[in-house]
Protein backbone atom coordinates (compact mmCIF):
# COMPACT_ATOMS: atom_id res chain seq x y z
CA UNK A 1 0.00 0.00 0.00
CA UNK A 2 1.39 3.38 -0.75
CA UNK A 3 2.16 5.62 1.53
CA UNK A 4 -0.60 8.35 2.96
CA UNK A 5 0.80 11.40 0.80
CA UNK A 6 1.14 14.40 3.81
CA UNK A 7 4.17 12.62 4.52
CA UNK A 8 5.35 13.77 1.44
CA UNK A 9 4.29 17.02 2.42
CA UNK A 10 5.85 16.94 6.15
CA UNK A 11 9.37 15.53 4.51
CA UNK A 12 9.43 18.19 1.95
CA UNK A 13 8.33 20.93 4.08
CA UNK A 14 5.07 21.90 2.47
CA UNK A 15 3.20 21.17 6.32
CA UNK A 16 4.73 23.49 7.50
CA UNK A 17 3.77 26.15 4.80
CA UNK A 18 0.19 25.02 5.03
CA UNK A 19 0.23 25.72 8.51
CA UNK A 20 1.06 29.33 8.13
CA UNK A 21 -1.26 30.08 5.42
CA UNK A 22 -4.02 28.60 7.72
CA UNK A 23 -2.80 30.57 10.79
CA UNK A 24 -2.94 33.45 8.58
CA UNK A 25 -7.03 32.89 7.69
CA UNK A 26 -7.18 32.12 11.45
CA UNK A 27 -6.03 36.12 12.16
CA UNK A 28 -9.41 37.53 10.66
CA UNK A 29 -11.16 34.25 10.07
CA UNK A 30 -12.54 33.03 7.12
CA UNK A 31 -12.00 29.20 7.26
CA UNK A 32 -14.99 28.86 6.54
CA UNK A 33 -18.11 30.03 4.71
CA UNK A 34 -19.63 32.13 8.25
CA UNK A 35 -16.19 34.62 7.41
CA UNK A 36 -16.82 35.90 11.25
CA UNK A 37 -13.89 37.91 10.84
CA UNK A 38 -12.73 37.29 14.36
CA UNK A 39 -8.96 36.97 15.61
CA UNK A 40 -9.02 33.43 17.10
CA UNK A 41 -5.26 33.49 16.90
CA UNK A 42 -5.73 36.53 20.22
CA UNK A 43 -8.49 33.89 21.50
CA UNK A 44 -11.55 35.60 20.19
CA UNK A 45 -14.73 33.43 19.01
CA UNK A 46 -17.02 33.66 16.49
CA UNK A 47 -20.09 31.46 15.17
CA UNK A 48 -17.84 28.27 16.01
CA UNK A 49 -16.92 29.37 19.36
CA UNK A 50 -13.45 28.35 19.38
CA UNK A 51 -10.44 30.63 19.51
CA UNK A 52 -6.93 29.33 19.25
CA UNK A 53 -6.90 26.07 20.85
CA UNK A 54 -9.25 22.87 19.86
CA UNK A 55 -11.66 21.16 22.27
CA UNK A 56 -12.16 17.38 22.03
CA UNK A 57 -14.79 15.58 23.34
CA UNK A 58 -13.58 12.01 22.80
CA UNK A 59 -11.54 9.39 21.16
CA UNK A 60 -12.20 5.91 20.51
CA UNK A 61 -12.07 2.88 17.97
CA UNK A 62 -15.35 3.84 16.59
CA UNK A 63 -17.30 0.50 14.80
CA UNK A 64 -20.29 2.69 13.97
CA UNK A 65 -19.14 4.66 11.07
CA UNK A 66 -19.08 2.89 6.92
CA UNK A 67 -18.16 -0.67 6.34
CA UNK A 68 -14.89 0.42 4.69
CA UNK A 69 -13.58 2.35 7.46
CA UNK A 70 -14.36 0.30 9.81
CA UNK A 71 -13.07 -3.13 8.85
CA UNK A 72 -12.12 -5.51 11.60
CA UNK A 73 -10.33 -3.06 14.35
CA UNK A 74 -12.32 0.32 13.82
CA UNK A 75 -11.87 3.66 12.43
CA UNK A 76 -9.68 5.83 15.01
CA UNK A 77 -12.33 8.24 15.70
CA UNK A 78 -11.46 11.86 17.63
CA UNK A 79 -14.55 13.74 17.92
CA UNK A 80 -13.87 17.47 18.08
CA UNK A 81 -16.12 19.93 19.96
CA UNK A 82 -18.21 22.54 18.60
CA UNK A 83 -19.63 23.28 14.72
CA UNK A 84 -19.86 25.23 12.28
CA UNK A 85 -23.02 24.11 11.19
CA UNK A 86 -25.15 23.59 14.37
CA UNK A 87 -28.20 22.02 13.02
CA UNK A 88 -30.75 22.73 15.17
CA UNK A 89 -31.46 18.47 15.49
CA UNK A 90 -27.87 17.31 15.76
CA UNK A 91 -27.64 13.42 17.22
CA UNK A 92 -24.34 15.10 18.94
CA UNK A 93 -25.90 18.03 20.54
CA UNK A 94 -24.17 18.05 23.74
CA UNK A 95 -20.61 18.42 21.68
CA UNK A 96 -21.47 20.89 19.02
CA UNK A 97 -24.20 22.88 20.79
CA UNK A 98 -22.77 22.67 24.58
CA UNK A 99 -19.20 22.34 23.79
CA UNK A 100 -18.51 19.57 25.76
CA UNK A 101 -15.28 18.40 25.89
CA UNK A 102 -11.21 19.60 26.98
CA UNK A 103 -9.34 21.86 25.53
CA UNK A 104 -6.10 20.24 23.91
CA UNK A 105 -2.93 21.24 22.42
CA UNK A 106 -1.08 19.82 19.38
CA UNK A 107 0.77 17.53 20.65
CA UNK A 108 -1.68 16.13 22.86
CA UNK A 109 -3.77 15.35 19.52
CA UNK A 110 -0.77 13.92 18.41
CA UNK A 111 -0.64 11.52 21.16
CA UNK A 112 -4.33 10.87 20.26
CA UNK A 113 -3.25 9.50 17.27
CA UNK A 114 -0.84 7.34 17.95
CA UNK A 115 -2.93 5.51 20.61
CA UNK A 116 -5.49 4.79 18.00
CA UNK A 117 -2.80 3.98 15.64
CA UNK A 118 -1.22 1.61 18.07
CA UNK A 119 -4.92 -0.13 19.25
CA UNK A 120 -4.86 -0.96 15.41
CA UNK A 121 -7.67 1.29 13.95
CA UNK A 122 -7.08 1.38 10.15
CA UNK A 123 -7.67 5.28 9.68
CA UNK A 124 -7.50 8.43 11.90
CA UNK A 125 -11.01 9.95 11.67
CA UNK A 126 -11.64 13.57 12.54
CA UNK A 127 -15.09 14.08 13.14
CA UNK A 128 -16.57 18.11 12.68
CA UNK A 129 -12.74 19.25 11.83
CA UNK A 130 -13.68 21.99 9.89
CA UNK A 131 -13.48 24.56 12.21
CA UNK A 132 -9.92 23.84 13.67
CA UNK A 133 -7.92 22.04 10.85
CA UNK A 134 -5.39 24.82 11.41
CA UNK A 135 -4.71 22.66 14.69
CA UNK A 136 -5.03 19.45 13.04
CA UNK A 137 -2.27 20.19 10.62
CA UNK A 138 0.05 21.45 13.95
CA UNK A 139 -0.68 18.44 15.46
CA UNK A 140 0.99 16.06 12.44
CA UNK A 141 3.98 17.03 13.04
CA UNK A 142 4.72 15.63 16.03
CA UNK A 143 2.39 12.63 14.70
CA UNK A 144 4.55 11.95 12.20
CA UNK A 145 7.22 12.12 14.05
CA UNK A 146 6.33 9.42 16.37
CA UNK A 147 5.34 7.24 13.46
CA UNK A 148 1.85 7.91 12.25
CA UNK A 149 1.18 6.56 8.54
CA UNK A 150 -2.70 5.80 8.55
CA UNK A 151 -4.86 7.45 6.33
CA UNK A 152 -6.84 10.70 7.42
CA UNK A 153 -10.20 10.85 7.30
CA UNK A 154 -12.11 14.31 7.23
CA UNK A 155 -15.52 13.55 8.07
CA UNK A 156 -17.59 17.29 7.91
CA UNK A 157 -20.78 18.16 7.79
CA UNK A 158 -20.58 19.61 4.21
CA UNK A 159 -20.34 23.49 5.08
CA UNK A 160 -17.07 24.43 3.81
CA UNK A 161 -14.79 27.06 2.08
CA UNK A 162 -12.79 25.84 -1.19
CA UNK A 163 -10.27 28.16 -0.06
CA UNK A 164 -9.37 26.12 3.38
CA UNK A 165 -10.04 22.74 1.29
CA UNK A 166 -7.04 23.62 -0.99
CA UNK A 167 -4.94 23.40 2.54
CA UNK A 168 -5.01 20.12 2.90
CA UNK A 169 -5.03 19.11 -0.38
CA UNK A 170 -2.24 15.84 0.06
CA UNK A 171 -3.09 15.56 3.44
CA UNK A 172 -6.45 13.91 4.09
CA UNK A 173 -6.55 10.43 2.03
CA UNK A 174 -10.41 10.16 2.51
CA UNK A 175 -13.29 12.82 2.51
CA UNK A 176 -16.90 12.14 3.89
CA UNK A 177 -18.87 15.03 4.46
CA UNK A 178 -22.69 15.25 4.50
CA UNK A 179 -24.74 16.86 1.94
CA UNK A 180 -27.57 17.73 3.95
CA UNK A 181 -29.98 19.78 2.20
CA UNK A 182 -30.55 21.11 -1.42
CA UNK A 183 -33.24 23.39 -0.62
CA UNK A 184 -31.95 26.85 0.79
CA UNK A 185 -35.14 27.65 2.91
CA UNK A 186 -34.63 24.13 5.06
CA UNK A 187 -30.90 25.05 5.17
CA UNK A 188 -31.61 28.35 6.77
CA UNK A 189 -34.58 26.93 8.55
CA UNK A 190 -32.25 24.28 10.53
CA UNK A 191 -28.73 25.25 10.15
CA UNK A 192 -28.84 29.10 9.57
CA UNK A 193 -26.80 28.61 6.11
CA UNK A 194 -28.49 29.56 3.30
CA UNK A 195 -25.74 29.09 1.08
CA UNK A 196 -25.42 25.58 2.02
CA UNK A 197 -26.36 23.58 -0.83
CA UNK A 198 -23.83 26.25 -3.38
CA UNK A 199 -21.58 25.63 -0.48
CA UNK A 200 -21.42 21.75 -0.22
CA UNK A 201 -21.29 21.23 -4.13
CA UNK A 202 -18.41 23.40 -4.73
CA UNK A 203 -16.86 21.80 -1.49
CA UNK A 204 -17.63 18.27 -2.78
CA UNK A 205 -16.07 19.01 -6.30
CA UNK A 206 -13.07 20.12 -4.87
CA UNK A 207 -12.97 16.95 -2.52
CA UNK A 208 -13.53 14.86 -5.23
CA UNK A 209 -10.80 16.46 -6.94
CA UNK A 210 -8.48 15.79 -4.52
CA UNK A 211 -8.86 12.30 -3.79
CA UNK A 212 -11.10 10.47 -6.80
CA UNK A 213 -14.00 8.67 -5.97
CA UNK A 214 -13.47 5.88 -3.11
CA UNK A 215 -10.50 2.98 -3.27
CA UNK A 216 -10.07 0.08 -1.26
CA UNK A 217 -7.82 -2.31 -0.69
CA UNK A 218 -7.58 -6.36 -0.75
CA UNK A 219 -9.72 -6.36 2.61
CA UNK A 220 -11.88 -3.79 1.24
CA UNK A 221 -10.88 -1.13 3.87
CA UNK A 222 -10.47 2.48 2.58
CA UNK A 223 -7.34 3.95 1.66
CA UNK A 224 -8.47 7.27 -0.67
CA UNK A 225 -11.04 8.85 -1.87
CA UNK A 226 -14.70 10.17 -1.62
CA UNK A 227 -17.19 8.88 0.63
CA UNK A 228 -20.63 11.08 1.02
CA UNK A 229 -23.13 10.96 3.60
CA UNK A 230 -27.08 11.39 3.22
CA UNK A 231 -29.33 11.95 6.06
CA UNK A 232 -32.95 11.27 4.65
CA UNK A 233 -35.41 13.21 6.46
CA UNK A 234 -39.07 13.63 7.53
CA UNK A 235 -41.17 14.90 4.61
CA UNK A 236 -38.56 14.99 2.33
CA UNK A 237 -36.76 18.40 3.40
CA UNK A 238 -33.31 16.79 2.73
CA UNK A 239 -34.21 17.06 -1.33
CA UNK A 240 -32.58 13.65 -1.33
CA UNK A 241 -33.62 13.03 -5.02
CA UNK A 242 -31.96 16.32 -6.47
CA UNK A 243 -29.04 15.35 -4.15
CA UNK A 244 -28.72 11.92 -5.70
CA UNK A 245 -29.21 13.73 -9.23
CA UNK A 246 -25.92 16.41 -8.49
CA UNK A 247 -23.92 13.74 -7.23
CA UNK A 248 -24.42 11.29 -9.92
CA UNK A 249 -23.94 13.76 -12.71
CA UNK A 250 -21.76 16.25 -11.86
CA UNK A 251 -19.33 14.31 -9.29
CA UNK A 252 -19.23 10.41 -10.74
CA UNK A 253 -21.69 7.75 -11.23
CA UNK A 254 -19.06 5.38 -9.10
CA UNK A 255 -19.50 7.84 -5.77
CA UNK A 256 -19.83 5.68 -2.62
CA UNK A 257 -22.91 7.36 -0.83
CA UNK A 258 -24.58 5.87 2.32
CA UNK A 259 -28.34 7.28 2.31
CA UNK A 260 -28.53 7.30 6.00
CA UNK A 261 -32.47 6.46 7.68
CA UNK A 262 -31.34 6.80 11.26
CA UNK A 263 -32.97 10.38 11.75
CA UNK A 264 -34.08 10.78 15.20
CA UNK A 265 -35.74 14.03 16.58
CA UNK A 266 -32.74 15.33 18.76
CA UNK A 267 -31.19 18.77 19.84
CA UNK A 268 -34.66 21.58 19.33
CA UNK A 269 -36.34 19.40 16.84
CA UNK A 270 -39.17 18.70 18.68
CA UNK A 271 -40.10 22.17 18.60
CA UNK A 272 -40.70 21.73 14.82
CA UNK A 273 -43.69 19.81 13.21
CA UNK A 274 -41.29 19.30 10.43
CA UNK A 275 -38.98 17.30 11.40
CA UNK A 276 -40.48 16.17 15.28
CA UNK A 277 -40.87 12.78 14.33
CA UNK A 278 -38.73 9.82 12.78
CA UNK A 279 -38.62 8.31 9.36
CA UNK A 280 -41.09 6.31 7.73
CA UNK A 281 -40.13 3.07 6.04
CA UNK A 282 -41.68 4.44 2.61
CA UNK A 283 -40.01 7.30 3.07
CA UNK A 284 -36.54 6.08 3.08
CA UNK A 285 -37.75 3.21 0.24
CA UNK A 286 -38.16 6.37 -1.97
CA UNK A 287 -34.88 8.08 -0.87
CA UNK A 288 -33.20 4.73 -1.81
CA UNK A 289 -34.68 4.32 -4.80
CA UNK A 290 -33.44 7.85 -6.03
CA UNK A 291 -30.07 7.22 -5.58
CA UNK A 292 -30.79 4.07 -7.63
CA UNK A 293 -32.58 5.86 -10.06
CA UNK A 294 -29.89 8.57 -10.37
CA UNK A 295 -27.59 5.66 -11.48
CA UNK A 296 -25.44 5.49 -8.46
CA UNK A 297 -25.01 1.59 -7.43
CA UNK A 298 -22.26 2.07 -4.60
CA UNK A 299 -24.70 2.33 -1.59
CA UNK A 300 -23.68 1.77 1.86
CA UNK A 301 -25.01 -1.93 2.75
CA UNK A 302 -26.19 -1.76 5.90
CA UNK A 303 -28.34 -4.28 7.64
CA UNK A 304 -31.39 -1.70 7.72
CA UNK A 305 -31.28 -0.78 3.64
CA UNK A 306 -31.24 -4.63 2.94
CA UNK A 307 -34.45 -5.30 5.23
CA UNK A 308 -36.64 -2.39 3.74
CA UNK A 309 -35.44 -2.83 0.09
CA UNK A 310 -35.13 -6.42 0.06
CA UNK A 311 -31.84 -6.67 -1.19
Amino acid sequence: MEEPSYLKLYRNGELEARIKKGLALMESCHLCPRQCGVNRLDGEIGYCRTGRRTRVASYNAHFGEEAPLVGNCGSGAIFLSSCNLLCNFCQNYDISHLNEGEEVEPAQIAAMMIELKERGCHNINFVTPTHVVVQILEALIPAIGQGLNLPLVYNSGGYESVETLALLDGVFDIYMPDFKFWDDKWAERFCKAPDYRERAKAAIKEMHGQVGDLLVDNEGIAVQGLLIRHLVMPNEVAGTDRVMNFLASEISLDTYVNVMDQYRPCGNADADELINRRLTSEEFRRAVGAARDAGLSRLDSRERLRIILGF
